[in-house]
């Protein structure tokens, strides 16, 4: 053994003496003799005295982990071959985060949700939809009972839509060109032909008349403005081959009222071409012709293009139906009825009386009263007509036109279809004053209609008087029901008049009041709650 140092012995020794002193206690147990206390009041030195930590923050511990339960095996504290180590604690290498308040309240409160079920799942699901249902039930609720009430509509029955006279009628209609014949207020009887467009003639000169009575209205015998004669007019009227007034006199004056008598009665076309240069301030007609048309349109004559005012052109074209267009609008002016109703008059200033083409016509005893013939080569014989006929209470007016009338053979510049044209006339207006007649077409008190509320409310319609209308056999008339000038009410008493029925066509057709049968009321608050429009 190798020799050891002084001061290595001596620190052995040291050492085994300190431990000979740690296992003997402060008593000295391990010496047979006593040894005195150390006084509680002696001084510590600075080598015995110790600190005592104190944490300023909590200091994250590791949970202790129960003892495992002692089994017999090896001694206590030795780890069998299979066990894996226990792991090490991690050491905490800094200050443990802090969590919000909240966020801490609820780690403190909170317990573990209970497991998921199809029952907790339609709870959950049931306590949040319910409230939100009810909440938008009530809003479509307050806005249903809020919103304003759809507007009272008028409706007629089926079975009174029309109304159809008994019988059967015929009208004798001639075998060639085209036709049209209506009752002011019925409406149309028949037509025949081919709806074409051909020449008028001096038919056309209807219209110059209503142009200008439409922008220089008269009333019944007023005279109106007067005329001068020019240079044209004077030479025109020594023109031949055509209807003029002869006899004028350059710087001579007419009234309005004599100018259209000189225009209707012997269709002068020196004087339609006058009264258009005159209406329009302008030396030519050009412009009183466009004017012309845009009445057309304006009547609904589509079928209709004018050239001239007088008709002599031939590219002046219409037809039946449109030309009775005309003829009913012209009719209304008070101004014209009485003139074209003339078969002659005498005009102060021209050298002789002036005779009306038609002549034959108004005095054939069926209550004809105009309105224009026309004819010439191109436009054979043609025809604007009008009669009347009292049937019970009423004189309805009859209107009827006939174009493209043409005889077999010679005809000079038109005149014997002029003669076809009016025969071929007369038999239709004869037979239509015979045939026409009334019936009671709605009975006072029947019920024509309703009221609809627009929620599913209706409320019958009865008609206050009998609405007779008139008409030829076979013809149907449609009837309508409209209001009375302003909104059919929301709500009324039984009686109430709230619409007027008609049957007919045109502002002269027959009407009565209609009423309600029992009384109107607002739509309740179920049928505003279930609509959906």
């Amino acid at each position: 053994m190798a020799d050891q140092s002084p001061d290595e012995g001596s620190k052995r020794k040291i050492d085994a003496e300190a431990t000979s002193e740690e296992a003997e206690g402060p008593t000295g147990s391990g010496s047979s003799g006593d040894t005195p206390d150390t006084p509680d009041t002696a001084p510590e030195s600075d080598s015995e005295r110790t600190s005592e930590f104190v944490a300023l923050k909590p200091v994250d511990v590791p949970a202790l982990k129960p003892p495992r339960p002692v089994t017999a095996g090896p001694a206590l504290g030795a780890r069998t071959k299979d066990e894996p180590a226990e792991p090490t604690a991690p050491v905490s290498e800094g200050p443990a985060p802090v969590l919000p308040p909240l966020d801490l309240l609820a780690e403190l409160t909170n317990t573990p949700e209970p497991p998921e079920t199809p029952a907790r799942t339609i709870t959950r699901r049931f306590k949040i939809w319910v409230p939100i249902v009810l909440l938008l039930a009530l809003v479509f609720v307050i806005v249903q009972a809020v919103r304003p009430l759809p507007t009272p509509s008028l409706k007629l029955r089926a079975d009174t839509s029309s109304y159809t006279f008994d019988g059967r009628f015929g009208l004798p209609w001639p075998a060639k060109g085209q036709g049209a014949v209506q009752v002011q207020g019925s409406g149309s009887i028949g037509t025949f032909g081919e709806q074409k467009p051909v020449p008028t003639a001096s038919v056309a000169k209807v219209m110059t008349a209503y142009v200008i009575l439409k922008e220089h209205p008269l009333k019944k015998d007023e005279t109106g403005p007067t005329i001068e004669i020019d240079e044209k007019a004077v030479r025109e009227g020594e023109a031949k081959d055509e209807s003029r007034i002869e006899g004028l006199t350059a710087g001579a004056k007419f009234s309005q009222q004599d100018m259209l008598k000189m225009l209707m009665i012997p269709s002068g076309n020196n004087i339609a071409r006058l009264l258009a240069r005159w209406a329009t301030g302008s030396g030519d007609e050009t412009a009183f012709v466009a004017k012309m048309n845009e009445a057309a349109r304006a009547l609904g004559m589509n079928d209709t293009t004018y050239t001239d005012p007088s008709g002599l052109d031939s590219k002046t074209v219409s037809t039946a139906v449109d030309q009775l267009k005309l003829a009913e609008a012209v009719m209304r002016f008070d101004a014209f009825r009485p003139i074209v109703a003339l078969p002659n008059a005498t005009i102060k200033g021209l050298p002789q009386p002036i005779n009306n083409n038609n002549d034959n016509l108004l005095l054939a005893g069926l209550s004809i009263k105009g309105i224009k013939t026309g004819s010439n080569t191109a436009a054979g014989g043609a025809l604007m007509w009008a009669a009347y006929k009292t049937v019970d209470d009423r004189t309805p007016l009859i209107l009827g036109t006939m174009l493209d009338q043409r005889v077999d053979g010679p005809d000079p510049n038109g005149g014997n279809s002029l003669t076809l044209v009016k025969e071929n006339s007369k038999k239709v207006i004869a037979a239509v004053r015979d045939a026409l007649t009334s019936a009671v077409a709605v009975k006072k008190g029947q019920v024509v209609g309703y009221v609809d509320d627009g929620l599913g409310g209706r409320t019958p319609l009865v008609a206050t008087k009998d609405l007779k209308a008139i008409g030829v056999p076979g013809q149907r008339l449609p009837l309508r029901i409209t209001d009375n000038g302003k909104p059919v009410p929301h709500s009324a008493g039984a009686g109430a008049v709230v619409a007027t029925l008609t049957i007919g066509t045109g502002p002269d057709a027959p009407k009565v009041p209609v009423a309600l049968q029992k009384d109107l009321r607002e739509p309740s608050f179920g049928s505003k709650l279930t609509r959906l429009g």
